[in-house]
Parts: C-alpha cells; structure tokens; sequence
C-alpha cells in the first residue's frame, strides 16, 4: 500500500475469513450493479457517519482504491482491477468526481504489469504512479505468506512515471534498482514524497517533480510508506513499521531481502518534509495506514483495525496531530479506507466495501464533509 498494496490488503481480509454477506448495515440496501447511475441517497450511510453527507457511489464492481483528486476538485485518478474492463492487474484509471453512471472509467496507464499509487500533477494534464511494466510486462505474482507469515510483496520493478491525460508516458522519474513507488505531490507543487528501497531500507524521500534533487528523508529501520503532505507542504504525514526487538528485526531484515514485508504493525508518524521533528502520533497496536491531513492542517484522518481484536474490519478514525482526541469517522462492518479530502475541504473519497450485494468489490465513493 501506500497504500498501494490494496490487492495484497484484500488478500489479508481473505486469510481472515472475512464474511462480507455480514457485513452490510441494516440501514445500507445491497445492489448488484457493475454500471448504474450513481448511488445518491444517504441509505449508503452507517449509523454514527456524521461527518458525511449526500454519500455518492462511483463504482459499480471490481477492486477500486486510492482515488485522490485533481488540483481543482474536478477529477478522481484511482487504480483498479476489473475483469469487464479488461484490467486483471491493477491499472490506473480517471472518472469524474461527480460520477459517470457507472461507465467504464478512462485507462490512463499502459496495461501492462502491475501499477500503484497514481497522484494529479498540479497542471491537471499529467498524472505520476508507479508500474512494474519495464521489469516484466505481465502481472506480478502476489505471495501470500513466508513461512506462515502474512506478507506484502516489495516488487523490484516498480518504478515512477508521467503520463498525460491519454495515457502517454511523458517522462520516468526513477531508475534506481530496486522499489520505487507510493509518489504524492505538495500541495504547493513544489516537489513529490516516494518510497524506495535505495538505501537497503524502505524509506521516504523527496525530488523535485521533474525527478531532480532526490533527498532521503527518514532512516529508522522498517517500512515507511503511505506518505502525504500537510496543506501547508511543510510536512509529511507517513505509517511505518519499526521493528524493535532484535527479533522483530531479523524478521523484518529477512523478509525484505525476499521482497517482502509484513503489514500488520504499523503506526503513523509525522515529519518535516527535510525528515525533522519525527515524532509518533498513534500508538494503537495493529494497523494504522493510509493517513490523510484534515483541511486544517491540525487532525489526521486513516484507516485503522486497532478497535476490533480479530483485525477483520478497517475503519476511518480521525485524531490531532498530537496525538489526541481519537474519534471513529465510519462504521463499515469489513473495510473503509484510502480517505482524501477534496484540495477544497468540502469533500472527502474513499473505497469501501459497502453496498457491494455480498461480494467481495470494493468500491469508490464521495460525501460531502461535515464538520
């Protein structure tokens, strides 16, 4: 993941036996739509989402995440994986924020491998995400477990490209053995956060939005990814595992030399965009992902299954960038996450499985934000 390994998230509720024909809400009417005009009406809320309002679905099937907004609200960019639009690897697609009925949304990538982490440059006319294709054109192979370990795939191939709004690769802005992916731009478009494992590790840097001036940012052993900006580009709001006891690093050091990490411990952190002032903002247990600064630049938003023992269900939590006032923001019974507001404020996205008629889709949706 950044958030990126969805498919490999999806992989992890399977191991734990997620029952999704439980898990719609009393107040949610299941549908069986793969296109249909988008869901509008509140039905699609759970009991406790006050913060969301006018909730609307844009996908109708399929494995659909990490939707993030164009600099002027208008456009979603995603990856998805969808037998019906010819996607059997995730690929990256554009919709229109408002919805589209359902369509087949607009391929922006080129098809081929596996491709992750897709952000708007601050023009509109380019996206930047990460692709597999170079290394091999087919879809990567996704392990499941090492020695009986849950884990996610670190693929080598990954690295970080332009692309135009007709799916043309414009530029590739790494070229490093080894990981490179999980890019998000500044807001103020002064340059981009990746993960990469040049180092011998997997951490943070920054470059320039041509692929200049590459910087590392964090150094502490484990998996630093998921990285975002403040509203003011000042600094960067991450989730990492760090390993502590000389076994859990062994651990960590073993499975990553097989390209592989475990996800299952992971709190989130805050930074300087220089990699200053690193301080820890949640201390939960499980994991904490997929973090997002509120429009205030003074709370975070990210997915968390720290509130269930089994580790089965993901929800949106909120809490300060102190590290007070945790609140729970949706209530979906199996998995909301991948939340980014609107550069506005006035709107929040995210992929849920709700409404998914008992199958195992996740699916895009957009609500208006209620403070």
């Amino acid at each position: 993941m950044r958030q990126k390994n969805y498919t490999m998230l999806r992989i992890f509720l399977f191991l734990f036996a997620v029952c999704l024909m439980a898990c719609q809400s009393e107040s949610t009417t299941a549908t069986d739509k793969t296109t249909a005009d988008p869901v509008t009406t509140d039905t699609l809320l759970h009991e406790g989402e006050e913060h969301f309002k006018n909730m609307q679905q844009l996908t109708f099937g399929g494995d659909n995440a990490e939707a993030y907004f164009s600099y002027d609200n208008q456009s979603l960019v995603f990856q998805a994986s969808n037998e019906k639009w010819g996607a059997n690897c995730d690929q990256i697609f554009v919709m229109p924020a408002m919805g589209d009925g359902g369509k087949k949304a607009k391929l922006l990538s080129t098809g081929k491998g596996r491709t992750t982490c897709s952000y708007f440059m601050p023009d509109g006319k380019q996206i930047v995400y990460a692709s597999t294709h170079l290394g091999n054109e087919d879809c990567p192979e996704v392990p499941r477990s090492v020695n009986g370990k849950y884990v996610w795939p670190v693929y080598g191939d990954f690295d970080i490209f332009l692309a135009d709004m007709d799916g043309n690769i414009t530029k590739q802005l790494t070229d490093e053995p080894g990981y490179d992916a999980e890019a998000t731009i500044a807001p103020d478009g002064s340059k981009m956060v990746f993960t990469s494992t040049r180092s011998g590790d997997l951490e943070l840097y920054t470059m320039n939005l041509d692929g200049t001036d590459v910087k590392q940012v964090t150094s502490g052993l484990g998996y630093d990814g998921g990285a975002f900006f403040s509203p003011d580009s000042k600094e960067l709001i991450f989730r990492a595992s760090r390993p502590q006891s000389g076994e859990d690093q062994k651990i960590y050091k073993d499975l990553l030399a097989e390209g592989v990490v475990q996800p299952t411990d992971m709190e989130l952190y805050i930074c300087n965009v220089d990699g200053s002032n690193l301080r820890q903002i949640t201390d939960l247990g499980g994991a904490n992902w997929a973090p997002f600064y509120h429009p205030s630049g003074k709370k975070i938003i990210f997915s968390s299954n720290h509130h269930v023992k089994s580790g089965r269900q993901f929800n949106l939590f909120m809490i300060n960038t102190d590290g007070t006032n945790l609140k729970q923001i949706s209530f979906d019974k199996s998995f909301d996450a991948f939340p980014m507001f609107s550069p506005d404020g006035k709107k929040i996205a995210f992929s849920s499985n709700r409404n998914n008629g008992g199958t195992r889709d996740t699916n895009v949706f957009i609500a208006e934000w209620v403070e």
